[in-house]
C-alpha cells in the first residue's frame, strides 16, 4: 500500500524551499485568477495514478504523476522578458529536483524516485504579458 498523500506533500514541500515565488499552492488557479503582484506562482496539481504490473504474485508498482504550473506576468517591459523570468524558475524546479550523480530524488528518503518526466509546455508570453509553463513530474513510491 502506497501513501499517496505523503509523496504529494513531500514533493510540495521539496518546491516550497525555492526562491522566486510569491505564491505556491497545491490549488491550481487560472492566471487570470493570479493578479500580477503574487505572480511569479508555482501551483502543484495532482495528475495520473499509474498501476504498473508484471506478473502475478508480484506487488503492483505505483507511478504517481503530478503537474506544476509556473505563472509570470511581466508588466514593465522596460525590466526585461517574461521569458527570461520563466527560464530561470523552471531551471530553479529542475535544480531542486536533481538527483545527486549516482542517487535518486528521494524528496528526504519519502519515494523512491521522483523527477521531471516528458515535455515541459510553455507560452513565453509573446502575444502580451503574462508567460506559462507546465512540467511533468514523476513519482515513484516505495515499493
Amino acid at each position: 500500500m502506497i501513501a499517496r498523500e505523503t509523496a504529494y506533500a513531500a514533493l510540495f514541500a521539496k518546491l516550497s524551499t525555492l526562491a522566486g515565488f510569491k505564491t505556491i499552492s497545491r490549488q491550481l488557479k487560472h492566471w487570470s485568477e493570479v493578479a500580477p503582484p503574487d505572480q511569479p506562482a508555482l501551483f502543484q496539481v495532482q495528475g495520473k495514478q499509474i498501476a504498473e504490473t508484471t506478473a502475478d504474485n508480484i506487488p503492483t508498482r505505483w507511478k504517481l504523476m503530478a503537474e506544476l504550473y509556473v505563472y509570470v506576468q511581466n508588466t514593465d517591459p522596460a525590466s526585461g522578458f517574461s521569458c527570461t523570468t520563466l527560464n530561470n524558475l523552471v531551471d530553479a524546479i529542475d535544480g531542486v529536483l536533481a538527483a545527486t550523480p549516482g542517487y535518486r530524488q528521494t524528496l528526504g528518503g519519502v519515494v523512491e524516485h521522483c523527477r521531471i518526466a516528458g515535455d515541459i509546455e510553455t507560452d513565453e508570453g509573446v502575444l502580451g504579458a503574462q508567460a506559462v509553463a507546465i512540467i511533468q513530474i514523476e513519482i515513484f513510491p516505495e515499493p
